[in-house]
């Protein structure tokens, strides 16, 4: 998990930025390791009860994914994914990390 102020201001600034209406990602390649993460659940999502179940979804997503070593991402949920199923959101990661490079085939 990414944990540090420095390590998110650095997805800030150098990040490459992708969206879809249910979530947005922020990927920034490390080459320093094993790829780590971070959520960001705004209060605009619901009560903490609600923020914490978008995180558990998210990370269970993420868990199923193959993801290549020394990336950073950072994943921003949005309001619409609340109400969105499972498979919805977990498709929606998937394609925004297969475009940002994260997940895929060979190369990259």
């Amino acid at each position: 998990m990414l944990s540090s102020p420095k390590d998110f201001k650095a997805l800030q600034e150098r990040g490459t930025f992708r969206s879809h209406p249910l979530l947005a990602t922020r990927v920034l390649r490390t080459d320093t390791g094993p790829t780590r993460f971070g959520l960001a659940t705004g209060r605009a999502l619901g009560s903490a009860v609600v923020r914490n179940r978008v995180r558990r979804r998210l990370r269970e997503a993420l868990r199923q994914m193959e993801l290549r070593p020394g990336w950073d991402i950072l994943v921003i949920a949005r309001p619409a994914i609340v109400g969105a199923e499972y498979g919805a959101v977990s498709q929606a990661l998937r394609r925004l990390l297969t475009r940002g490079g994260v997940v895929g085939g060979e190369g990259a």
